[in-house]
């Protein structure tokens, strides 16, 4: 199991190549660091606009981004493979009307620590985004959750209903559903029944590589031309530095996946407590994504009192393909 965890330099190269481009590298300065240490060299440099922490939790470093603002602070909640850079293009629109503003990394992701033999799981995910909000000493908040982000930021909510103002979720699911479907790739390592097969095919470079090209083709079916030359040179190359960085995110992702089936059945304990959330909840969905689909946005809906809808000409990642759209449904 150990070589499915370790990134070597063969496997390195295999993961640019599969997913098309170089990882990142610039060297990061710091604005301010809650812990007394250095931003890693695989985050970017910070352009005008927001400050960078670190957040410590359990001995380790939770990477945070803060753009100024004011009032209830949308938390920018990730998924995997990928990590907080998904909202760089769109946190500056928030911020620029008044909000703050902050992104973190899970850990085991982006810039955050990745410690080794760690207990990469769902419930850490949410110990983790408490303990940027709690260490930031945010009273009032709004968590914004995409993909298998979802699960952190609505049971944040669910769990400190005085401590959120509302509640905005991207393109992400909760609970068992009847129209869920998790991509191909995450289904494979996330099922019980195939999750050992996985595993042994991302040990061979060939086979992983077959995977991660396979998920993409069909990533790629319906996006625009705009969008998807914003894929290829933006998005993939956060997606490919959470693998081709040492340490990798690689861990984090197996533990991630293989937790999938069993956060579902925990969520699914919590469906009545979401017809008890009386906040607004704000469902902002790309129309395309064949997997994380309008279907199951309107299941999510169904269950919360005071959720509305809004589907957009876009992919998996709204507030990538189409920030200033996503910003305005959220402002709006």
């Amino acid at each position: 199991m150990s070589n499915l965890l370790t990134v070597t330099p063969r496997r390195r190269d295999f993961l640019r190549q599969s997913l098309g481009l170089m990882a990142a590298s610039a060297i990061a300065t710091p604005r301010s660091v809650l812990a007394q240490s250095t931003i890693p060299s695989s985050a970017d440099p910070s352009p005008p606009g927001f400050g960078e922490h670190y957040v410590t939790r359990a001995d380790n470093r939770i990477y945070v981004r803060d753009y100024p603002g004011e009032g209830p602070a949308y938390v920018m909640i990730h998924g995997f493979p990928d990590n907080c850079r998904i909202y760089e293009d769109l946190a500056p629109l928030l911020s620029a009307a008044g909000h703050r503003v902050i992104e973190f990394d899970f850990l085991g992701f982006g810039a955050s620590d990745k410690p080794m033999n760690f207990q990469y799981s769902f419930a850490q995910q949410l110990e983790d985004l408490k303990a940027v909000v709690n260490s930031l000493g945010l009273r009032s908040v709004i968590p914004v959750g995409h993909d298998a982000g979802g699960p952190a930021a609505v049971n944040f909510a669910l769990d400190n209903p005085d401590r959120v103002d509302s509640l905005v979720l991207f393109n992400c699911y909760y609970a068992n559903s009847p129209v869920l479907a998790f991509p191909d790739f995450i289904e494979l390592c996330s099922n019980p029944k195939t999750r050992l097969l996985a595993h042994a095919m991302m040990s061979d470079p060939k086979e992983a590589a077959y995977l991660f090209q396979f998920q993409q083709s069909l990533l790629r079916t319906n996006m625009t031309p705009a969008i998807k030359a914003r894929w290829d040179s933006r998005l993939q190359p956060i997606i490919a530095e959470n693998f081709t960085q040492t340490p990798s995110a690689m861990p984090a992702f197996l533990a991630m996946t293989g937790d999938a089936y069993a956060n579902l059945a925990a969520n699914d304990r919590r469906v009545p407590e979401m017809r008890k959330f009386d906040k607004s909840v704000k469902l902002i969905w790309g129309a395309w994504d064949k997997y994380l689909s309008l279907p199951v946005a309107n299941d999510i809906a169904a269950h919360f009192p005071n959720a509305s809808l809004t589907s957009l000409q876009a992919e998996h990642w709204p507030q990538f393909d189409l920030p200033e759209q996503v910003s305005r449904a959220m402002l709006g």
